[in-house]
């Protein structure tokens, strides 16, 4: 049975790209689809675009919050699908994506999160400019930094939250909520109390897409963000790669034999990964843990 999967997209004045994003999710006709609107009180027409959805929509509503993790947290309590995730109003979805988040929860019940090894960025136009490829990701990694960039140490880069998707029973176990005193990081904090629960997969297809254009709180407060994930990935018990960790992934990595790799894998400096790829013309999809990253 296709599982049920519930979308959250919290918005304020962002009529610009609001249309786009609805359509990323509702255009790919999914079969079991809940699919809930929060609006912050828009001024901008906004709601008169959710209005245009709003036969399709599970729920909506244009009310002042507390901020958009507030406003996540509202949306996902009226919904009850088995696999969850949001989509902030100016990014966007694939057109196969709850088609592949379906099947690969579907076959794989101990799979509890998923994210893309792919992870796209569209500009202002909603075009795909760019695709910074992960080999997989690795919760003993992300509590030493990996997915903590704007420092010294190594890092591979974010976990895209438009990527990304979870089962509502490792939500509730994690707490069932994202933790609304933060104001930029909550993503971050949310990945942080998963992992303490559960291994993440990469899956390797695209799934989602941010969309630079310059106006986001994510792009106007890099460094800060950076600062408070740092925060948080401390008060988790984290600690970023030391200096001489840093360097052999970054310097030593590419050129170590054999052996040596083998050696460092052992060391714990280096991590294995869980991936998702597709069986190809048999369909459905294999689970490959990697030797050594």
């Amino acid at each position: 049975m296709t599982p049920r999967i519930s979308i959250v997209t919290p918005s304020f004045n962002q009529a610009a790209f609001l249309d786009e994003t609805i359509r990323s999710v509702l255009d790919q006709n999914y079969p079991n689809l809940e699919y809930v609107i929060m609006d912050g009180g828009s001024t901008d027409g906004s709601v008169d675009i959710i209005r245009r959805h709003e036969a399709r929509l599970t729920s909506w509503v244009s009310e002042k919050d507390a901020g958009q993790y507030d406003a996540i947290n509202r949306g996902f309590a009226k919904t009850s699908g088995e696999i969850m995730a949001w989509i902030n109003s100016d990014d966007k979805y694939l057109p196969w994506t709850f088609s592949i988040v379906g099947e690969i929860f579907a076959e794989h019940p101990e799979i509890e999160w998923i994210t893309s090894l792919f992870p796209l960025h569209w500009d202002k136009a909603g075009r795909a400019v760019s695709c910074a490829a992960h080999d997989g990701f690795s919760r003993a990694a992300f509590f030493r930094g990996e997915n903590l960039a704007g420092g010294s140490w190594h890092s591979r880069g974010w976990i895209q939250q438009e990527s990304t998707f979870w089962r509502r029973s490792l939500w509730e176990r994690a707490g069932g909520r994202i933790d609304v005193t933060h104001q930029l990081a909550g993503d971050f904090e949310l990945w942080a109390r998963f992992y303490q629960q559960a291994e993440l997969y990469g899956v390797g297809t695209p799934l989602g897409g941010f969309r630079a254009h310059g106006d986001q709180r994510s792009a106007k407060h890099f460094e800060a963000y950076s600062k408070e994930a740092e925060t948080v990935l401390r008060r988790h018990g984290g600690r970023p790669f030391r200096r001489f960790e840093s360097f052999l992934h970054m310097k030593l990595l590419r050129y170590l034999a054999a052996p040596i790799r083998r050696l460092a894998a052992r060391s714990r400096l280096f991590y294995p990964r869980l991936v998702c790829l597709h069986r190809g013309p048999s369909g459905g999809w294999r689970v490959r843990k990697t030797k050594f990253h």
